[in-house]
């Protein structure tokens, strides 16, 4: 009786979600195809990929009460409710949705990558070393004398950085990693 009464609102509901899985395949492909072009690490890839997939099923779980029939004023009371505790929350935790923001950024626009070796000029403590890594919340940077230092992202976007050698990572290195 239930699934006769919204047949029509369950089939629109399986079209929704086949329309956003081709979305999805087409946006990650683009994706993989550009950022192998550009030389980008492959765990960075599959990040990337999987922000587009949670933002596509946001997306959807945000249409899907829509074909249901709730009325916008319904869920606005939904929302506000649960983007005041989200907000309070996420508020809390600024700097490290900072620093995920500033993965992303630096994902599509960061002119170095995976084994260039840079120094930033931080007046309190200024580095130089070889990216090793480059994840959602950091950057992974090997120091001349073998240290390795995790540099929050946010702070690889306000500081200024210069590009000592381009892949400064040599064959004796990798073996001793």
């Amino acid at each position: 009786m239930f699934f006769e009464t919204y047949k029509s609102e369950f089939i629109i509901t399986g079209f929704l979600l086949l329309f956003l899985l081709i979305i999805r395949f087409i946006l990650t492909r683009l994706i993989t195809k550009i950022s192998r072009r550009n030389g980008i690490n492959l765990a960075r890839i599959h990040l990337i990929n999987r922000y587009v997939s949670v933002t596509l099923l946001l997306i959807g779980l945000l249409i899907i009460p829509f074909i249901f029939g709730a009325q916008p004023r319904e869920l606005a009371l939904v929302f506000s409710s649960v983007f005041a505790v989200i907000g309070i929350g996420l508020f809390a935790i600024w700097s490290i949705l900072s620093n995920i923001t500033s993965g992303i950024i630096m994902f599509f626009s960061f002119p170095y990558k995976v084994g260039d070796k840079i120094q930033i000029h931080d007046k309190d403590f200024p580095l130089e070393g070889i990216i090793e890594d480059i994840r959602a919340f950091q950057l992974h940077l090997r120091l001349e004398n073998g240290d390795l230092v995790t540099y929050p992202n946010n702070l690889m976007l306000q500081r200024a950085v210069t590009l000592v050698e381009k892949d400064a990572i040599d064959d004796d290195s990798i073996d001793d990693i």
